[in-house]
């Protein structure tokens, strides 16, 4: 499997969908904005009794809420399921799927070849991080 960020693109930070958080997530993102946790998740994150996630920006606007016009303003410290695409656990397991998603993707089968077993530990931090998701 090869994959590299392609330098300029933001695809996966415009996507419609839910970008989930662990409490470390919480902690290292906090931490990076100089937010207390709690601040941080007044803010920006949202928790329900299963699920904790960023909060998504008023209707219309379906980009992740810390997507700039120079990036992600929190890169460094941005959330395991963000670290892990295109290493999630249903992209890994089937070459159909890395295919339709590298159609999407411009850095799918570009940059320096990672080993299977690399993709799959990576893969496998979701659902470990996840245990009550079954979306990746």
């Amino acid at each position: 499997m090869r994959f590299a960020c392609q330098t300029g693109c933001t695809k996966c930070c415009r996507l419609r969908g839910w970008v989930y958080l662990t409490e470390a997530d919480l902690h290292r993102a906090a931490s990076y904005l100089g937010l207390t946790p709690a601040e941080f998740e007044f803010q920006h994150a949202i928790r329900y009794r299963h699920v904790f996630r960023l909060r998504k920006l008023p209707r219309g606007q379906d980009q992740c809420r810390f997507l700039t016009a120079e990036g992600c303003s929190i890169h460094p410290a941005k959330p395991t399921q963000c670290r892990a695409y295109p290493f999630w656990p249903s992209l890994v397991a089937s070459r159909a799927r890395w295919s339709l998603e590298a159609q999407f993707c411009p850095g799918i089968n570009h940059g320096p070849l990672v080993q299977i077993n690399t993709a799959r530990a990576i893969a496998n931090e979701l659902p470990r991080a996840f245990p009550t998701l079954r979306c990746f």
